[in-house]
């Protein structure tokens, strides 16, 4: 099973960035919870611990597909250490000066979102430049998704880990000073440093200008509101059990990790036949049926397995959502595509923890599980309403005639990421 996982990491330079991602991506990962912590030991309330980590998250949705563009306009270190930097000392200035002024609090947590670097996008860019296969790129698509999942479970540990030993602010002031380490890594590694997007055709819309591509933004919107929802509807279970009720949730969103590791694993330990636009919906129908369970809130052993079995499908997913990015985002824009697609799918699980409040208050805690079930039934009814355009992706042969890359506007035939001039 893991034949195909251990391939791809002893391809040169595989590990390094697999893993220089990673740790640039802790910040992200890691900011929202370490901002609310701190905030509590600088005496703020809730309120407005919630407020700035809402703010960090938003400016980190509208900054993602900016420098993603700008990465594919001028190249990966370029854009990508000085976004770190500026992010980090963002992050820095908040953790010094802390809550007062407030206004200056405020600003330092919108520079940390906004400069946070699309890592994310820019790995999924340099695997083709890497593996030059494309089952094995498809495979990495697939651990990239488990990995991140496992990313997302150590983060906080990180921080309950940096807080104990010291404080709150050494949380943010260490974690983010590693991120930059892990930037640092990426940028310097050769397929970093030798990586350039294909020509591409100036637009403004960029990315944007792709059906299919707004097609699948449209359908992992909506599996970003499903997993938002589930963690909210998780709390309300929880609290209903009793004195345990803490124990419980977490219990149950380490099932639902657990579950998309295994699910992840599986599902990119193998080669798979056929068109992926239509593996996407068959994926997105089982994890709409995988949540239909969870509604009748069994006891918490038995919850904690359907939790499990709810999250099996949420990292082939994605996985295979990264395939289809590919496949239709529009020539010179890769990294700003797969930026998108980290900004959709963090706004709709935003929307779908604001969702789910609501529901579970007006309609009992049934109702919201059943939010994530709905949300899944969506996403299909968009991948499938659009199949036609899903069922056209682009021309991997035309090359722009005006390229925003190239300072001397020339064509340059068969000219891709994976060739050099």
């Amino acid at each position: 099973m893991f034949s195909r996982y251990l391939e791809i990491l002893k391809a040169r330079h595989a590990a390094r960035l697999l893993t220089g991602t990673l740790v640039g991506r802790l910040p992200n990962a890691t900011s929202a919870i370490a901002i609310v912590l701190f905030v509590r030991a600088e005496g703020g309330s809730y309120s407005l611990a919630g407020v700035l980590a809402a703010v960090y998250g938003l400016a980190n949705a509208v900054g993602q597909p900016v420098l993603g563009r700008l990465v594919d306009l001028h190249g990966q270190p370029r854009v990508q250490l000085p976004a770190a930097v500026l992010a980090a000392a963002s992050m820095a200035v908040f953790a010094v000066t802390g809550l007062d002024p407030l206004p200056v609090a405020y600003l330092a947590t919108v520079g940390a979102g906004l400069f946070t670097p699309p890592l994310e996008g820019g790995l999924r860019a340099l695997w083709p430049s890497v593996l030059r296969r494309d089952d094995q790129i498809h495979t990495a698509y697939a651990m990239d998704a488990v990995a991140q999942e496992v990313m997302f479970t150590v983060g906080p540990l990180l921080v309950s880990l940096f807080v104990a030993v010291w404080s709150p602010m050494a949380a943010l002031l260490a974690l983010n000073a590693i991120g930059v380490l892990g930037a640092l890594s990426v940028v310097l590694s050769p397929p970093s440093r030798a990586w350039r997007s294909a020509p591409r055709e100036a637009h403004w819309l960029g990315a944007l200008r792709s059906g299919g591509l707004l097609v699948l933004l449209g359908a992992l919107f909506f599996v970003g509101i499903a997993l938002g929802s589930i963690t909210v509807a998780a709390a309300a279970y929880a609290d209903r059990t009793g004195p345990d009720g803490d124990a419980v949730y977490a219990v149950l969103l380490a099932a639902l990790g657990f579950g998309a590791l295994v699910g992840g694993g599986l599902y990119g330990a193998r080669e798979w036949a056929g068109a992926p636009e239509r593996r996407l919906k068959g994926l997105v129908a089982a994890l709409a049926l995988g949540y239909l369970p969870l509604i009748a809130m069994p006891g918490p052993t038995p919850m904690t397995l359907l939790a499990a079995l709810a999250g099996v499908f949420l990292a082939p997913t994605i996985a295979c959502a990264f395939v289809l990015v590919d496949r239709h985002a529009p020539r010179g824009t890769v990294t700003e595509a797969f930026s998108w697609l980290v900004t959709t799918f963090t706004v709709g699980s935003s929307v779908g923890t604001g969702v789910a409040g609501p529901v579970l208050e007006s309609l009992g805690t049934r109702a919201g599980f059943a939010v994530p079930a709905v949300a899944g039934t969506v996403s299909l009814v968009v991948l499938l309403a659009s199949r036609g355009v899903l069922a056209r992706p682009r021309n991997l042969g035309r090359v722009a005639a005006g390229s925003e890359n190239d300072p001397n506007r020339t064509v340059e035939p068969r000219f891709s990421s994976g060739d050099r001039a």
